[in-house]
């Protein structure tokens, strides 16, 4: 099965040796995104719903560029370093699938790159 590279100017370049997003067949394999603003670099540090909103905003320059959006989102995983902000990120989360959320998994890590405290990856198809 052909595998094709997504990247877009519309989410932080990876900072890794790895892509945004790998199509094959119908589904796209989106990698984690942090709150890390896709024109200036910096890390949005202005609270955990601002950081779940730019995670989120994210992830949707990377569907848009594949063709897709969240409506096509078949799972995905959620890394958070405080599992005392999971309502909050759910309240964010939400916004974005306001009917059939896919499958999901949340994960409290000691700590995600650059120090962010949330970072998400989805996987969809169309």
């Amino acid at each position: 099965m052909e595998k094709q590279i997504i990247n877009t100017t519309g989410a932080p370049a990876p900072i890794g040796p790895y892509n945004q997003a790998m199509k094959v067949g119908d589904f796209l394999f989106v990698s984690g995104q942090i709150p890390m603003d896709a024109v200036t670099g910096e890390i949005v540090k202005s609270g955990i719903q601002d950081e779940t909103e730019k995670v989120m905003e994210n992830l949707a320059a990377i569907l848009k560029e594949a063709g897709m959006d969240f409506s096509n989102v078949v799972k995905s995983s959620i890394f958070i370093t405080d599992m005392n902000q999971f309502a909050l990120i759910n309240e964010i989360y939400a916004k974005y699938f306001p009917t059939n959320a896919p499958a999901r998994e949340t994960v409290q890590v000691a700590a995600l790159p650059k120090f962010v405290n949330v970072e998400i990856s989805v996987i969809a198809s169309n």
